[in-house]
């Protein structure tokens, strides 16, 4: 069954109508949504441990796939998650779910639209809309939402079909980021201090000290002496650039020293691994997996693991009501009666030992149970 007709004409994404009538983000008034957005942006652009954790957490999250209550209806539905538009350039449900989780964890709070094709009824793709654009308020009821795009001239447009709208934030609508930029200005400033101390130190530079005798005719040419000494010290220089290795040879008594060479450069390991301690705690990352090796034997134990595997059924938690929202969408689209639930793979984070040992100790654990429960 084809879910999609070429030549078809597709509606517009409203969220998508309302941001160019609104236009960019960059032309509004001051507001702590759109800087927001900007900070993070910019925060992991220049911190890439940031932007590693996060593409990490979105990948770690895994696949999932939406079951139909209705079997006979599951066909259709695997057609449509599989093939449905994701904007411009997207294609399938879970690449609507990578950017979706990614602006999730980015900027607090992420926004979707389900686009219909008008003329059939259908849905026509999906859209990940700009949350800093979006303001979501209460409507007639404490538990209704109503979404409105900030305009260029600072006024509110209400979307017309809000029942359209997906939308989630995390605890508070505040980003992962929260608390980072202070201690990755830190970070960027310790890094700019080593770099320029290595545009000062690290560039070898010499000094040619030319120093005379007390004889009046050293004197007396010291400067004539000074001029050449230095025009065949740039010779020399100059031909170590292209390979030739040529001899300083002066007269008299010259000294040449490299500047800097008495100076150490600043220990920057111990405040710089501190600020990514930090950084990395925030995240919930372990920090192997960004390339951070502090220690020679670390790996993840079972204890990391196991709280890495709660903070991402955490995410799970968040992403399975849009999801179930957009199934359910394309069911009633078909005039299909079936409810969509959402089924997550497993996250395997340790060996496959480890795994096996543990399915042997739960048959063990249930055969145990069973046998108290037929003696009771």
């Amino acid at each position: 069954m084809k879910i999609f007709k070429k030549k078809t004409p597709r509606a517009a994404p409203e969220l998508l109508q309302a941001e160019r009538e609104a236009d960019t983000i960059m032309t509004l008034p001051a507001s702590s949504a759109g800087f927001e957005k900007e900070l993070f942006d910019r925060l992991r652009y220049a911190v890439p441990v940031i932007d590693a954790a996060i593409m990490k957490i979105v990948r770690l999250t895994g696949a999932f796939r939406l079951v139909s209550s209705e079997k006979r209806h599951q066909g259709e539905l695997d057609s449509f998650c599989g093939n449905v538009s994701v904007g411009l350039h997207g294609k399938s449900i879970n690449c609507f779910a990578d950017s979706f989780l990614d602006s999730l964890l980015t900027y607090g709070s992420a926004v979707g639209e389900i686009v219909l094709n008008e003329s059939e009824r259908t849905i026509a793709g999906l859209w990940n809309g700009d949350s800093a654009k979006i303001v979501v308020s209460q409507g007639s009821t404490p538990f209704e939402r109503r979404y409105s795009v900030r305009c260029a001239d600072g006024s509110y447009k209400a979307v017309k079909r809000p029942e359209r709208i997906v939308y989630a934030s995390l605890t508070g609508g505040n980003s992962l980021l929260r608390g980072l930029p202070a201690l990755s200005g830190i970070l960027m400033r310790i890094y700019q201090c080593i770099g320029q101390n290595f545009d000062r130190a690290g560039n070898v530079r010499y000094a040619v000290t030319y120093k005379p005798t007390d004889s009046s005719g050293d004197i007396s040419c010291t400067k004539e002496r000074a001029m050449q000494i230095a025009r065949e010290w740039a010779d020399g220089m100059n031909s170590a650039k292209y390979g030739q290795v040529k001899d300083f040879i002066a007269v008299g008594d010259v000294d040449i020293k490299v500047i800097g060479a008495e100076n150490q450069l600043f220990d920057t390991e111990i405040p710089v691994r501190q600020l990514l301690e930090q950084i990395v705690a925030k995240l919930s990352i372990p920090p192997f997996l960004l390339g951070l090796t502090w220690s020679s034997t670390e790996r993840m134990s079972s204890q990391q693991a196991d709280i890495l595997t709660s903070e991402l059924e955490y995410y799970r938690r968040l992403m399975s009501p849009v999801l179930r929202d957009i199934g359910n969408a394309f069911l009633r689209s078909q005039g299909f009666s079936g409810e969509c639930s959402v089924e997550w793979d497993n996250i395997n984070l340790q060996d496959e030992s480890v795994l096996a040992q543990t399915r042997l100790n739960n048959a063990r654990a249930a055969e145990i149970e069973a046998k108290l429960n037929l003696n009771n």
